[in-house]
């Protein structure tokens, strides 16, 4: 779904663009698939005034006792992280926005359904798509924080600041992309295996190469036994591409022959 497809007039601007944040919760199927739960959706009413988007990069500075400072080394990028604080307004002075409660309760009732909310099926919290302006970030809750002020006569919230905090959730598609920086095989990395995943199609994804050495060498710094038996969810540590290192596997040999009878060709063993 792009800008422009966006449905609701009201809440575009001339360029199709949306006018306020939308959060919109979606899953993730096989093979990294995004589907979109539109009906599960929070608006804001008023927009953010502030909005951080973090980007970070891992680096290895472990030194051995005593030794002098180490030049950090390059470990791996993290998720990026989105934080913000809205306003949750019941008093009147701020319109509604259409199709949701007016009341701040339910508003955040809603906005928790949205972000917060275990998914039955997956026994987790959900998936979030944040769209705003030109902004488009997928992630997960990582914080949720509400401070309410002015309240009714019967203690019900008239207004509420929540403030959220999101980590970047990538597609098993996007990993692959990443990991093409080290498509040179010089890095160690992870790969998570998908269902009917093997080695050899593990290989074949994060190392275009599917050579039995290659298998072998990602079995050896698994310790795997069989280089089918995978699950799904399986982490992988993906070793840097060694020709030096001898592996525990053994290159498939060709059948034994046996004996021929005088006057007869020479025929493969049966195994």
């Amino acid at each position: 779904m792009s800008f422009n497809e966006l449905p609701g007039s009201d809440t575009t601007d001339d360029e199709g663009q949306l006018k306020r944040l939308l959060m919109t919760r979606y899953t993730v199927g096989q093979g990294g698939a995004i589907t979109l739960e539109d009906e599960v959706k929070f608006e804001t009413q008023i927009n953010p005034s502030e909005f951080k988007h973090s980007h970070r990069v891992g680096y290895n500075t472990t030194s051995d006792m005593g030794a002098a400072k180490t030049e950090p080394k390059f470990a791996a990028t993290e998720p990026e992280e989105v934080s913000f604080s809205i306003v949750l307004d019941d008093t009147g002075a701020v319109e509604d926005v259409p199709g949701q409660p007016s009341e701040v309760k339910s508003q955040i009732d809603l906005l928790s359904k949205v972000v917060y909310d275990y998914v039955n099926d997956a026994g987790e919290p959900p998936h979030v798509r944040l769209l705003w302006g030109t902004l488009i970030f997928f992630g997960r809750l990582r914080s949720m924080s509400t401070q309410y002020s002015l309240f009714k006569p019967n203690g019900d919230p008239l207004r509420a600041k929540i403030e959220l905090s999101f980590v970047g959730a990538s597609s098993s598609s996007k990993n692959r992309l990443v990991n093409q920086r080290a498509s040179s095989n010089t890095m160690t990395r992870t790969a998570t295996a998908q269902e009917g995943d093997t080695v050899a199609s593990i290989c074949a994804q994060e190392c275009k190469d599917d050579s039995f050495e290659r298998q072998a060498q990602v079995a050896d710094a698994n310790n795997l036994s069989s280089l089918t038996d995978l699950k799904a969810g399986d982490t992988l540590v993906i070793p840097p591409k060694s020709n030096d290192k001898a592996s525990d596997f053994a290159a498939p040999q060709p059948l034994p022959t046996l004996p021929a009878a005088k006057g007869a060709p020479a025929a493969p063993a049966r195994v």
